[in-house]
C-alpha cells in the first residue's frame, strides 16, 4: 500500500468531490482535504468518499489549505510523498500516480505537473498566452526552467515538504511555492499532464485577470 498522502484543498465542491476522491482512492489510500469554510456540505461528501478532513472555520484561500494539508501529512511517520490534486476534477488519477512514484524511486525529490509537455491539454489562446508568460517570469526569477508555473498538480518528497511555509494564502501561492523550490534546489523534473477543463471547473477556476493580478503581485511586491 502506498504511503503517497494526496492533499485536496477543497471549497464549495460538495457537487464533484466525491467522485474525486472515489477515483483516488483506488490508487491511493490516504486522502486528506482541507475544507477552507465551504457552505455547501464538501465536508460530508469528503468523508463520506473516505477522505480525512481538515476544516478552516473560515476562508482563507488555497495557499492556506494547501499549507494545512501539508503539515497534516507531514505527520504520518511512514510518509513517502506528498500530492496536491485539486478537487474540481481537473487532474487524472494516472498523472498524480505516475509523478509520486518518480518522488518514491529516487529520481526526483519535486515533480511538476506541466500541461505543456505533449498536446493533450485543451485551453484558450488567451489562457495558454498567459500561462506562458507565468512560466518566462518564473524562470527569470527562479531561474528554474519551467514550461508551467501554475499547476496545482504536484509531488513532494517529504523532506522537501518540510521547508515548505507558504504564506501566500490566495492564488499567488504557486509562485511562491516555485521560489521556495528554487531556493532549497532540490533535484526537480517536470511530468506531462492532462488537465481536464469542464463547464464547472473553468466555472470554478480563476479568471485570466486573476493570473495578471497574480504575476503583477509577484512581480512588484
Amino acid at each position: 500500500m502506498s504511503r503517497t498522502w494526496i492533499v485536496i484543498p477543497m471549497y464549495n465542491e460538495a457537487s464533484v468531490v466525491g467522485d474525486v476522491i472515489s477515483g483516488l482512492r483506488e490508487v491511493f489510500p490516504y486522502v486528506v482535504c482541507v475544507d477552507d469554510g465551504s457552505t455547501d456540505g464538501s465536508q460530508k461528501a469528503a468523508r463520506e468518499a473516505g477522505a480525512v478532513v481538515v476544516q478552516h472555520p473560515v476562508n482563507l484561500g488555497q495557499g492556506a489549505s494547501l499549507q494545512t494539508g501539508i503539515e497534516y501529512a507531514l505527520n504520518d511517520p511512514e510518509l513517502d510523498c506528498i500530492v496536491t490534486f485539486d478537487a474540481d476534477g481537473q487532474h487524472r488519477v494516472v498523472d498524480a500516480q505516475a509523478m509520486a512514484e518518480r518522488i518514491k524511486s529516487g529520481e526526483a525529490e519535486v515533480v511538476l505537473g506541466s500541461r505543456f509537455l505533449d498536446k493533450r491539454t485543451k485551453m484558450s489562446l488567451a489562457k495558454r498566452i498567459v500561462l506562458r508568460t507565468a512560466a518566462v517570469q518564473s524562470r527569470m526569477s527562479t531561474g528554474m526552467a519551467l514550461t508551467d508555473a501554475h499547476n496545482g498538480l504536484r509531488a513532494l518528497s517529504p523532506h522537501v515538504a518540510r521547508k515548505v511555509h507558504l504564506t501566500q494564502n490566495r492564488m499567488a501561492h504557486a509562485s511562491e511555492l516555485v521560489h521556495q523550490i528554487s531556493e532549497l534546489k532540490p533535484k526537480w523534473v517536470e511530468q506531462p499532464v492532462e488537465i481536464i477543463y469542464t463547464d464547472y471547473s473553468k466555472a470554478k477556476g480563476q479568471s485570466l485577470l486573476n493570473s495578471v493580478n497574480i504575476l503583477a503581485d509577484l512581480l512588484f511586491r
